[in-house]
């Protein structure tokens, strides 16, 4: 049965180009200034406007009163070619319909490409919902529209008010559903891509044949970035000895990330060629003076060298805080830190001592950056420190917590200590020996 077809009006040609709308009573309503900020994805409290685009010269496209789902009049602008239509497409803009006769840019309705002016308006109008317009004998081309990226199809001799309301409605929602699922689609193979990337960045320990445990946590403290500057090794040598590092390179961008991955694989290959102290910082400074994409740009390390026996170690500190031990039946403490080096990128020259550590027989090494001791404590300006760091971290053995747990609550605690996220860069590692 065919749809009773209501009153009908052609559009003047005198406003085509403009703004227009049409009134409940069937009268030209010129639009308001374009308001900017609107797109597809925010319509719920706004007059839905439509940018027809037709190729009729006498602009007799005829389009029907039409009015939104809460019985608002539907806007209509008019452009005759797609120069206007580029001038007319604001962000107030949430749906075009598309006469499909019109030629596309530098051709005159050639047929091997007949889809050439929509495809041009989707890359013109990559957010906003595309109708296709065409003839009611053109039901193949319509289909093709659809499928190379209209929302939906109407035939030019069934326009229909309520049909058209309806067809911009749903159009519109849609594009919206079609540009969430996008969206979601895109966060996941973004995630994805981080877990990849996190694995091939941040290290795998080579501990192989070692009876020493290791735990380790990081967080960036950039918005949603997947490394900061902070970075950490653990590697054990042919003769028994483990080495670990931790590190900070200055700033918190992705340059610096990356500064921080070369040093760290610099790092690992140096340590596995038998370098350690200062002639391995000396090399790792070249590194950073060679890499850094600014001279002002200096990392701070911490390295030590634990003996075969596991007993004692050799720590050489360069800018960086010292690492906290804890054994059993002692409270926590600092390892000595009286022959801090400089940090790397500072001095020329520079030399870093090394410094011999008696650890005992069964004990706890923490490595840990700045971030995890620069947080504030409440709302003032005090900052946990090293002090407030040792004190939390003694409690928190005391309660009998121990490895990944240990370093967890570490991290948590002084985040919830902050009142929110970190804005540092936070990297801890945790070397256990028990006998």
């Amino acid at each position: 049965m065919p749809v009773p077809v209501p009153r009908q009006r052609a559009i003047p040609a005198v406003e085509t180009g403009q703004a227009q709308a049409a009134s409940p009573g069937g009268g030209i309503l010129k639009d308001e200034a374009p308001r900017k900020e609107q797109t597809v994805e925010n319509t719920s409290h706004t007059n839905l406007t439509l940018l027809l685009i037709e190729d009729d010269p006498g602009g007799s496209t005829v389009v029907p009163e039409m009015l939104d789902s809460a019985g608002k009049p539907i806007r209509v602008r008019t452009a005759r070619n797609l120069t206007e239509a580029a001038r007319l497409l604001t962000d107030d803009v949430h749906c075009i319909l598309l006469d499909l006769a019109l030629p596309a840019p530098g051709r005159s309705g050639d047929a091997d490409d007949e889809l050439g002016v929509l495809k041009h308006v989707l890359e013109l109008a990559p957010r906003h919902a595309v109708l296709a317009l065409t003839a009611s004998g053109d039901a193949e081309r319509a289909a093709e529209a659809v499928r190379v990226g209209a929302q939906d199809y109407l035939f030019r001799d069934e326009l229909d008010g309520r049909l058209l309301s309806r067809a911009i409605r749903y159009a519109v929602e849609r594009k919206r559903s079609d540009t969430a699922e996008r969206r979601l689609a895109e966060g996941r193979l973004r995630a994805q891509e981080n877990r990849r990337l996190e694995r091939g960045l941040l290290p795998t320990p080579l501990l192989e044949g070692s009876s020493l445990r290791f735990a380790a946590r990081y967080r960036p403290g950039r918005s949603r970035a997947l490394l900061g500057g902070d970075f950490y090794d653990v590697v054990r040598t042919a003769d028994g000895t483990v080495h670990a590092m931790i590190g900070d390179v200055c700033g918190h961008g992705p340059d610096e990330a990356a500064l921080g991955v070369e040093l760290r694989i610099a790092w690992r290959a140096l340590t596995l060629a038998g370098l350690c102290g200062d002639q391995l910082l000396n090399t790792l400074q070249q590194v950073l003076e060679h890499e850094r994409s600014d001279d002002e740009i200096f990392a701070t390390l911490c390295t030590v060298d634990i003996a075969p026996d596991g007993r004692r170690a050799g720590l050489c500190l360069a800018g960086h805080p010292s690492p906290l031990l804890a054994r059993p039946g002692r409270a926590a403490r600092l390892l000595p830190y009286d022959n801090n080096g400089p940090a790397l990128g500072l001095v020329p020259g520079a030399r870093w001592p090394r410094m011999q550590v008696e650890l005992g027989a069964e004990w706890s090494l923490m490595l840990y950056t700045d971030g995890l001791i620069e947080g504030r404590v409440g709302e003032g300006r005090e900052r946990l420190g090293q002090d407030g760091m040792v004190d939390m971290v003694r409690r928190q053995l005391g309660e009998g917590l121990r490895g990944e747990g240990l370093l967890r609550a570490a991290v948590n605690e002084v985040r919830d200590l902050n009142g929110g996220e970190l804005t540092d860069d936070v990297a801890v590692l945790l070397l256990d020996r028990s006998v």
